[in-house]
């Protein structure tokens, strides 16, 4: 049997590699709450959510119980049959969603949410034009991956789908982009990992509006923004919008794997048997899990304590990081912050694991990002803030 550390990442090294992600010894077993812990027990803090996803924390006993309970009873169930878990996780999710959006598929993950948007816009306009903005992420399928702007992770894979890209928040260029041909504009409330960035209202109501005026489906990427991340529900809420199509994943299932498309009466009335299909999608056991982490975020008020906690991080990190020359701009929506700085971040990242057991992530190549979970308490935010002042260089 393999027993260390050692021996267990050479191990997933050996079959896995590093050739797609990038990884250090460090080899995790457990969590609990806003912990993690390898397998020598050591704990870290978690200020990642695991890249977003872990909204309730990790292993919550509201979650277990409801997969536990769900495996024990049905775990696949095919969609061309109704099913209990599924009815009763989509009328749930139903209510949560904006009004007009009143139709739901089930994919499972952010990217395929993405491919099943872009379709449905293609198919509801019998156009093939896509807008989307620079810095975006949308995710690394073919189609998700077209609608990405960082050339570090499309060269190699081109050519991709035609897609224009414009300065996010310029709602000028957007207009000159969205001609005739557009059948779809899809955007991010707040980019996450383009620099944790928003734009002003204006914009979002002006690209709603040339969208409305155009014919054109406006889908909105709520795969790191939505379920509390920024406060609301949604992100697009903080703007008023009306989206045609929102894209679902992370928060969706707690970090149960699984994602969806949210969509209007009129992109329902295009589809047909066999438009778009998923073998997982909506399967009991992810259903379950979804059902569980809705109804924690209403039982405990987790949507508006995310504005509480993340003003409270926010006004942390400004007042301890003041002075440090280093900081450029702290930005916050909700739990989600990004600490822009004036030299790359991947040095402190690295001195945050290694020398505090705190996780966080980048956003582009000179930004901190801190998406934790929206269980945090203010004694554990108070660690992840000490410990960033004390790995940046006070100068």
């Amino acid at each position: 049997m393999i027993e260390t550390r050692t021996n267990l990442a050479e191990l997933e090294e050996s079959i896995i590699g590093g050739t797609t992600a990038r990884r250090g010894d460090v080899v995790m077993a457990r969590g609990e709450g806003c912990w993690l812990y390898d397998v020598d027990d050591k704990c870290y803090l978690d200020l990642a959510s695991a890249q977003g996803v872990a909204m309730l924390g990790h292993s919550h006993p509201a979650l277990v119980q409801a997969i536990q309970q769900q495996a024990e009873t049905l775990i696949s169930c095919p969609n061309f049959f109704y099913n209990d878990t599924r009815a009763q996780f989509s009328a749930k999710l139903k209510d949560v969603l904006p009004d007009q959006l009143n139709h739901i598929f089930f994919a499972n993950s952010g990217a395929e949410s993405i491919d099943g948007a872009l379709k449905f816009a293609r198919l509801a306009t019998g156009r093939s034009g896509i807008v989307s903005t620079m810095r975006s992420f949308h995710g690394r399928t073919i189609g998700a991956l077209s609608v990405t702007w960082e050339p570090k992770y499309r060269k190699k894979f081109a050519p991709l789908l035609d897609v224009d890209f414009v300065p996010y928040g310029n709602l000028e260029k957007l207009d000159a982009a969205l001609t005739s041909e557009t059948a779809a504009l899809i955007l991010e409330p707040l980019q996450g990992e383009g620099g944790v960035n928003t734009a002003s209202p204006d914009f979002f109501q002006g690209a709603q509006k040339l969208c409305r005026e155009r014919g054109i489906t406006l889908i909105i990427d709520e795969i790191q923004t939505g379920f509390g991340r920024t406060g609301k529900w949604f992100g697009h809420q903080h703007f008023d919008l009306e989206p045609d199509i929102i894209c679902m994943a992370k928060g969706l299932g707690s970090g149960f794997p699984m994602g969806a498309i949210a969509y209007t009466d009129c992109i329902q009335e295009m589809l047909f048997p066999g438009a778009h299909g998923s073998t997982f999608g909506g399967n009991p056991l992810a259903c379950a899990a979804g059902l569980a982490a809705i109804q924690t975020y209403q039982d405990d008020n987790l949507i508006e304590r995310a504005n509480e906690m993340g003003d409270y991080l926010n006004s942390r990190l400004t007042e301890t990081l003041a002075g440090y020359t280093i900081v450029r701009e702290v930005r916050q929506l909700g739990l989600m912050v990004g600490i822009e700085l004036r030299e790359k971040v991947g040095r402190y990242l690295r001195a945050l694991m290694e020398e505090h057991n705190v996780i966080a992530l980048p956003a582009g190549s000179n930004v901190l990002r801190l998406l934790p979970p929206l269980i945090i308490t203010k004694e554990e935010i108070d660690i992840g803030v000490e410990a960033i002042a004390a790995v940046l260089p006070n100068a």
